[in-house]
C-alpha cells in the first residue's frame, strides 16, 4: 500500500531540536508575462478563502473567461512595477526576513527565519520541507497580514495545515493570527507619517486604505472589518488627527458583488471634487510595497484624484524595511517564542548523542533517547 505521506529527510537520533519562524506573505508572479499570470493567477483564485463560489459555478467562469483574459492586462500592470530585483513584494519579504533573523539573533534567538509565499514562489510546503530537513522541530507561523481575515490569514494556515497531513513527524506549530494593534506596529505606521509630514508638509486629508473583501464575510464573522477599522483609530490618536482630518477606505475590489465600503477610488474622486486640494495615501494592511500600492494607489488612485480636481497627491510607502517596523516585528515574534527553547544548541551533547547512537548505543529502530 502506497504512503499517503510525502518523501521526509531521514531522522538523524541525537538531533538538537531547533526553532524557526516562517513569515509567510500573499505572493507574487515570477515575472511581469502572462503565462505567469496565467499561473499564478490561477492558483490565486483557485482558493475557496479568495472566492467563495461552489467551484461547479465558479471553475468555468475561471478557466472560461478570467484565466484567458485578465493574465495579459495584470502583466502590464506588474511590468510597470517590475524592478531590476524583480517583483518589490518577493523583494522587501525577503529583505525583512533577513532582518528579523539578525533582530532576533540580537536579542539572544538562535532560530531561523524564513519567508513563503501563498501563492507563488517559494512555496509554504517548499519551505517547511527546507525547515524540517534543517533539523526544525518547532516553528512559528506568522502572516504577514496585521489584519486577521479569512481570506488571508486562516488561508495561510490552510497551506500549513495541508502540509502537516502529508508530513509524518510534523513538527511543533505555533500561529500569528494577527497584530492590528500592537503598539510597535502602530507606532512604527506613525513615525512613517511623520518623517513624510516633516519633509513635505501636512496634507487637508489623510486617506487609509486598506484591502477590501467582500461585505459577506463581515456578516458571516470576519474580523478584518472591525480590525481595519481599530487600526485606524490608534493610528489618527497616535497622529493626533480629528476624526474629520482622515478617511478609512478599501480598495481591490474584484467581481460584480458589495464589498467592504468606502471604496478608495469612488472616495478620492468624490474629495477632488469637493475642492480638497491634497491627500496623502498611507496603506496600513500592507507591510511591503506591492502591485495594490505602488500601481493601484501610487498610478491609477493619483491619476482619478488628480483628474477630479485634486491638486496635489502624496503616496506614503509600506513598512518595507524600517527599523522601526523591524523591531515591531520581532516584538511580535519574540511574545509567540514565548515558553521554547531559542538558544542554540548545546554542540558536545549534541555530539555525544550522535556518537551514542553511530555506535550502536541503541537497538535497531530504537531511539537511545529513551534509553
Amino acid at each position: 500500500m502506497r504512503s499517503p505521506f510525502h518523501s521526509e529527510p531521514p531522522y538523524e537520533h541525537g538531533q538538537a531540536a531547533r526553532t524557526a519562524v516562517l513569515l509567510c506573505n500573499l505572493g507574487t508572479p515570477d515575472e511581469p508575462t502572462a503565462p505567469a499570470l496565467r499561473r499564478y493567477l490561477g492558483q490565486f483564485l483557485a482558493d475557496h478563502r479568495v472566492v467563495e463560489i461552489p467551484r461547479l459555478i465558479w471553475w468555468p467562469i475561471l478557466h472560461g473567461i478570467i484565466l484567458r483574459v485578465r493574465p495579459a492586462k495584470s502583466a502590464a500592470k506588474y511590468a510597470s512595477i517590475w524592478g531590476p530585483d524583480g517583483s518589490p513584494l518577493a523583494q522587501w519579504t525577503r529583505k525583512q526576513g533577513l532582518l528579523l533573523q539578525g533582530w532576533l539573533g540580537e536579542a539572544g534567538h538562535a532560530v531561523w527565519v524564513r519567508h513563503a509565499m501563498r501563492y507563488g514562489n517559494p512555496s509554504i510546503a517548499s519551505q517547511l520541507d527546507a525547515l524540517k530537513a534543517e533539523g526544525a522541530t518547532r516553528i512559528l507561523i506568522l502572516p504577514l497580514y496585521p489584519q486577521y481575515s479569512g481570506t488571508t490569514t486562516a488561508s495561510v494556515f490552510d497551506a500549513v495545515y495541508a502540509w502537516a497531513s502529508r508530513t509524518r513527524n510534523v513538527p511543533e506549530l505555533r500561529f500569528v493570527n494577527h497584530y492590528h494593534d500592537h503598539p510597535g506596529y502602530i507606532e512604527a505606521l506613525a513615525r512613517s507619517v511623520e518623517e513624510h509630514w516633516k519633509a513635505h508638509g501636512q496634507p487637508d486629508q489623510l486617506v487609509m486604505s486598506f484591502h477590501g473583501v467582500p461585505e459577506r464575510t463581515l456578516h458571516l464573522g470576519d474580523p478584518y472589518h472591525c480590525e481595519s477599522h481599530k487600526t485606524a483609530r490608534l493610528l489618527a490618536e497616535r497622529l493626533g488627527l480629528r476624526p474629520d482630518r482622515y478617511r478609512l477606505t478599501f480598495q481591490s475590489r474584484f467581481g460584480k458583488a458589495k464589498w467592504l465600503e468606502p471604496y478608495t477610488e469612488p472616495t478620492l474622486i468624490e474629495m477632488g471634487r469637493k475642492g480638497v486640494r491634497r491627500v496623502d495615501v498611507v496603506c496600513p494592511g500592507f507591510t511591503s510595497d506591492c502591485l495594490e500600492t505602488l500601481e493601484e494607489i501610487n498610478q491609477e488612485a493619483r491619476e482619478a484624484f488628480l483628474h477630479a480636481g485634486g491638486q496635489e497627491f502624496h503616496y506614503i510607502p509600506c513598512l518595507n524595511d524600517r527599523p522601526d517596523w523591524i523591531t515591531a516585528l520581532s516584538a511580535v515574534t519574540q511574545q509567540h517564542l514565548s515558553g521554547w527553547p531559542t538558544a542554540a544548541p548545546d554542540k558536545a551533547a549534541l555530539e555525544a548523542a550522535r556518537e551514542h547512537a553511530r555506535q550502536g548505543g541503541a537497538p535497531a529502530g530504537r531511539c537511545p533517547v529513551a534509553h
